[in-house]
Parts: C-alpha cells; structure tokens; sequence
C-alpha cells in the first residue's frame, strides 16, 4: 500500500549513547529522510556526562561521540537539505553547538546552528526552595529539600516547542539538552505541519511516533520475543517514521536492511519503559490505549487513531544523587550442600569484615543455575552474590575486598571467587516532577534569545479523553494444556528509574482474552516468586493485544545502585516467557 497523503520522513540513528556510530551515515545515505533524530540520554548518562564534565572540564557534558557521526553526514545533510536535532547535547549543549560551528567552518557548509538549554535547575535551588517547590520524589513521597544527598544533576524534561521555534527560525541543527525522548520527533512535525499547541489528536500521533523510534533497532526487530521471525540480524536497519498531517504514522526501514518491521515489533516497543497508557509529555498525553495497529505492507506497520489530552500542568525532572559508596563479591559454590555452603561463606565473611550492622545496606543472592547430577563443572556452579552500601567509602573499600581474600584458603571446599559488582561509589536517581511555571526554557539562534512558554501555562481549554471500559469476551474453556508462556505471549521489559515495567501482548484476540482473564497481578507474583515482595500496578491495552505492568522499587535507586544481576531489568521478560502455564488445548491447536 502506497500512502499518497503529505508526510515528514524522520529518521533516528541512535537509541543510547553507545549505540551504533555508523548509524547515522547509514540513515542519510540508505534513502530518503527529512529529518535525523538521535536519542543519546538516559537517567544514568546525566551522569556519565557529569563525570566527563567534572575530569575534562567545564565546556565538556556532552555526547561526543556525536561529533563523528554528524562530521560524516554534515555535507549530505546540506545537499539534501535533511534537518538534524538530537539530546547529544547533554549537560552543555552551548558547547557542542560551538564545537558543531567549528566543523561546520572546517568543511565550508553553510548551516544554521541552534541549541536549547534552561534545562539545568541546580543554580535554581536555593529559588525553588523559597518558592516552596518541594521536588518531590515521584515514588517516595520525600522532598528533594529534606533530603539530606547532595544532588550532582538536576534536569527538566523539556518538550518540543523549543524544536519547533528553532525550526522556525531557519535552524538546520537544533542541539538540544534534557528533553523528552519523543521530542525530538514531536518537534519536527509539529513544524512541518505549523500545528497549534491544542491539536492534541495529532500531537499524541508524533509523541507516540517518537517513542516507537526513539530506542533505534528495538522497533525494527532488536531485542524482539519472536527473534526467529526476523529474517536477518546483521546490518540492522534502524526505524524511521513517515508521519501524517493528522497524526498518524507509518513505522518503516530503509531497504535492503537487516531486522524487521511488523505490528509484533512496534508492539514491544510501544511498551517498552513506559507505566500508564496515558504517556505523559510535557506538549500532550498521549493515550496509547487508543491507538491502532496494522500491516501496511513488508516492513511498514501503519499507526492511526491515537487520542490526546491537554498537557500536564508539571514537568518532570531527572535528579541524580551522591548516592554513596558500594562493594561486593560473587564466589562459585559447586557441587553438594549448596545452601548450607553459602551461609557459612556468608557468615564467614561477615565476620571478618566487622558485621553487618555497620553498613547502610546489605544484599544477599543465591543465584541458584546447579544441575542435579552435572554434566559439567560448570553445571555444578550456583553463584552466591554479596553486595554492601555505605556512607564512608572505608567501610567498603580495599579493606573489605582483602577481608574477603584472606579466607580463600580457610573457607569451604571449591570456594572459587569472582570479581562482584563495581566498587566506588554509586548514584540516587530522584525522579520528581516540578510546577511548569518555574519551566525557564530558552532558544538561541542567530545571535538571539527566544524564551519558550510551557503549553500548560497558556491559555488553553483543558481536555482529557476518557476511554470506554473494556468489555472482555472470553470463550468458553473445556481442556487445558502445558505450555511455555512465552510460545503464545510476547514480553518487553526495561527500567524506569528505581522501577521496571513488563509489557506482555498477545498476537490475536483469542489469545489476548484469555491473557486478560489469566495474568492478574497475583498470577505474575505466583509465575515470578522473587516478585512478590514489590507492589506492582497492571495497566490493560486491548487495543494492541497487551498488557503492562510496573514495578516498583525493583531497581532500588536507579540503575547505577542496583544490586540485581540484571540492573535494567531487560531479562525480566524473558523470564515469564520460560514459566509453564496452562492454557485452553484450542489456542495451541
């Protein structure tokens, strides 16, 4: 199917900082796009960036790496008058808008930079805090100013207004800073298509556009449930968005490409990393609740019908903490007596490093992967992982790994020590959300400054679409049989701070009815027992087959002071794929 309709073709080269460098030429080169996204930053990045920032020097904090790549399309870009706006700018994008200009000169182009910023409320605390905004933590409760941690970022997700006043201006790179993920895309076609800030319908279309491209080959068959329907992994072609005046969108690749691009694998990204269908951007709330799938032909997956409301009156904010400083250690224990082993080993090591009382938190895993009668070394190993958190980097420093050493000797039999998690210190991460009215956002192009109201704080009438309740149709069942639950449901799972969500969906309606019926939170803490302890929330999408649920507190404080083996919680899916469950005999046959 050929869409004739007016459409602006975006293209994202990038889903993390350390994605793929040749992306970018890859996606000017492979076929026809308008504009060149990429997503660089995540909660963790902020503070990668600062750590540059603070050994490099004060006009560093940005994605470097982004140098390269925009140094190898820069001159195709002009010629084919392709727009790029990318979050590369991190925590300075004024430095890399100057570093920009610089190859710009080099190479004897004539593009017009600008970038964002106004994102950073560090210098604003003090002003916070008088104004009595209270940066509260989104899961806790506690305001950022009773908190005792000394905060080392502190960014506002800022929307795509910005983009498009900088497009309007004549920009043909906008730099950006914190902004949403799905700003980027947002940005462009809402200057493509001049749209007011109240056409929510179309807005909520591009926000749901962005977020399916915005993690590059996740959309087009990276990371996917059903890995043996994508015909090839190598080359993997990364997603590009044809988007529509009314909001509606295709999802695609550029030919010739590895991956693929079916309603299955925009499925899973939609769900990635996301907690209510109702997505919030700082411009609109996107309801993905509401939107439709279909296969629109080989590798392009048409969306259409997704429902906006008026944007929120808060923006989010993405702070990082000193957290602390943590140390830990993982030993082999093979063979008989697994758990009798790994509590004298525990004991054992507690005991010579002083106790456990005096650290702020302790950790304990037995990672049990012993096979009854073994067949190889290897398969008589369980691992037992020790991790300690403390305010006094001594308590877990060099002393307590020697601590650990001395016993290889005096221990249980096999001992077999392995390196554990990273020692030094560790970063909080404190999601808040912040009045929009303290939002300070600024443009700079040509020399001038444009300042960037939030939609919430004009003058616009407030809606917020209501979805009709779901009537779930589930026929009857007369014989049951074992299977895997991942031969019938596909999962996508990922972090969201100090939380984790896991999409499930379904291929059919048949399929999805019983899922419905059958996957109760009480069900997913039966299937997955190491859940049990976490609250966790079940949203429902029958419009695409699926369900999420969201996590709490399963990461701890975010990613960078997790204890569990899998720190972003990529594997959690998968994990429910391998349960056996019961279904009815009819939707195996």
């Amino acid at each position: 199917m050929n869409d004739s309709r007016e459409k602006i073709i975006i293209g994202n080269c990038s889903g993390f900082y350390g994605d793929r460098l040749s992306a970018a030429k890859d996606m000017v080169d492979g076929g026809p796009i308008d504009v060149l996204t990429g997503d660089y930053l995540a909660e963790l990045t902020m503070t990668i960036l600062y750590n540059q920032r603070m050994k490099r020097g004060e006009d560093q904090g940005y994605v470097g790496t982004f140098l390269k790549q925009f140094s190898e399309v820069a001159v195709s870009c002009q010629e084919k008058n392709i727009k790029i706006v990318t979050n590369a700018g991190g925590l300075n994008p004024a430095s890399m808008a100057n570093k920009i200009e610089e190859i710009v000169k080099e190479l004897n182009l004539d593009l017009k930079i600008a970038y964002i910023d106004g994102d950073d409320l560090i210098p604003r605390f003090d002003e916070l805090k008088a104004e009595n905004e209270p940066l509260t933590n989104m899961e806790k409760g506690i305001s950022l100013h009773d908190y005792e941690k000394k905060p080392l970022t502190a960014n506002a997700y800022f929307g795509a207004w910005g983009i498009k006043e900088a497009l309007d201006a004549g920009a043909d790179v906008v730099v950006c800073p914190r902004v949403t993920d799905a700003a980027v895309v947002i940005g462009p076609a809402a200057w493509k298509y001049n749209w007011s800030r109240d056409n929510f319908d179309a807005l909520a279309g591009a926000l749901a556009a962005g977020h399916i491209i915005e993690c590059g080959a996740q959309a087009t068959g990276g990371n996917y449930s059903f890995f043996k329907e994508v015909p090839s992994f190598f080359n993997m072609g990364y997603p590009i968005a044809e988007i529509y005046e009314d909001g509606s969108f295709t999802i695609t690749k550029h030919p010739g490409t590895g991956g693929l691009v079916s309603v299955g694998t925009v499925t899973a990204q939609l769900l990635y990393e996301i907690n209510s269908p109702a997505y919030m951007n700082p411009d609109v709330i996107a309801h993905f609740d509401t939107l439709k799938m279909e296969q629109e032909g080989e590798d392009r997956v048409l969306i259409s019908g997704c429902r906006g409301s008026s944007a929120p009156k808060t923006h989010k904010v993405c702070v990082n903490l000193e957290g602390g400083f943590r140390n830990g250690t993982e030993i082999l224990l093979t063979g008989m007596d697994i758990e009798e082993k790994a509590k004298l080993v525990t004991d054992l090591i507690f005991e010579n490093v002083g106790g456990r009382d005096q650290f702020d938190h302790v950790d304990i895993q037995l990672i049990r992967t012993d096979h009854e009668n073994p067949v190889s070394n290897e398969g008589a190993q369980a691992s037992l992982r020790i991790s300690v958190m403390s305010q006094n980097p001594d308590l877990v420093g060099r002393l307590f790994s020697a601590k650990i050493v001395e016993l290889g000797l005096a221990t249980i039999p096999g001992y077999t020590g392995r390196s554990g998690m990273p020692a030094g210190p560790y970063i909080q991460y404190w999601p808040a959300l912040i009045d929009s009215k303290f939002i300070t956002e600024m443009v700079h192009i040509d020399g001038k400054s444009i300042e960037v109201t939030p939609t919430s704080q004009l003058d616009y009438e407030e809606i917020y679409y209501q979805k009709e309740p779901y009537q779930n149709e589930m026929p009857d069942v007369d014989k049951l049989i074992t299977t895997k639950f991942g031969n019938l449901y596909g999962t996508r799972s990922g972090d969201k701070g100090g939380c984790a969500n896991l999409g499930v969906w379904a291929k059919n309606q048949e399929t999805y009815a019983y899922l419905f019926e059958f996957l109760t939170v009480e069900k997913l803490k039966e299937l997955l027992p190491d859940l049990r302890n976490f609250e966790i929330d079940r949203y429902d999408l029958p419009n695409i087959f699926s369900l999420n649920f969201y996590v709490h507190d399963i990461l701890q404080e975010g990613v960078s002071s997790s204890t569990r083996l899998d720190g972003q919680a990529k594997s959690l899916g998968e994990y429910l794929r391998a349960k056996d469950i019961e279904v009815p005999d009819f939707l195996i046959n």
